[in-house]
């Protein structure tokens, strides 16, 4: 059986945060180079718009590596790329991960799913931890009581 983890507690996938933020790195670097030795017929509008490509490109990589869950007394945040979403504990109603799934699904008491980018499948060993530790804590903490 596993272990309920103690509150609050926070997952966030390793090798994602660590590949996007290097890849953010050396692409800031490599515009930032780009554009001072770029051919002469190239305006400063040009190089700083390739700049400006390099930090967008990297402002995209960082909304992907920010993905996270945090669980609390009350609830669960979900941050995922683009959008963060709060859910009290009787909203969730499961938490699914099949082999292959980049990324759990949580199963919403309105009928809904939602993904939980927080968490990466391609972590196998780590994923299926933090996903065991999560399905713990819906079953302590959404599950309504057994009736007597």
């Amino acid at each position: 059986m596993t272990e309920t983890p103690a509150l609050p507690v926070e997952w966030r996938p390793r090798t994602t945060r660590l590949v996007a933020y290097a890849t953010a790195g050396a692409i800031i670097l490599a515009m930032i180079v780009l554009a001072v030795f770029v051919a002469p017929q190239f305006t400063i509008v040009d190089r700083v718009l390739m700049v400006l490509f390099g930090l967008g490109v990297a402002w995209i990589l960082h909304m992907l590596a920010r993905c996270r869950v945090a669980a609390d007394e009350s609830g669960l945040t979900i941050v995922n790329a683009f959008r963060t979403r709060r859910l009290e504990w009787p909203e969730v109603v499961d938490v699914t991960m099949t082999v292959g799934d980049p990324w759990p699904r949580l199963d919403l008491s309105d009928g809904t799913a939602l993904g939980v980018m927080g968490i990466n499948g391609a972590e196998k060993k780590l994923a299926a931890r933090q996903v065991t530790e999560l399905a713990a804590l819906l079953k302590t903490r959404a599950e309504a009581p057994d009736p007597d």
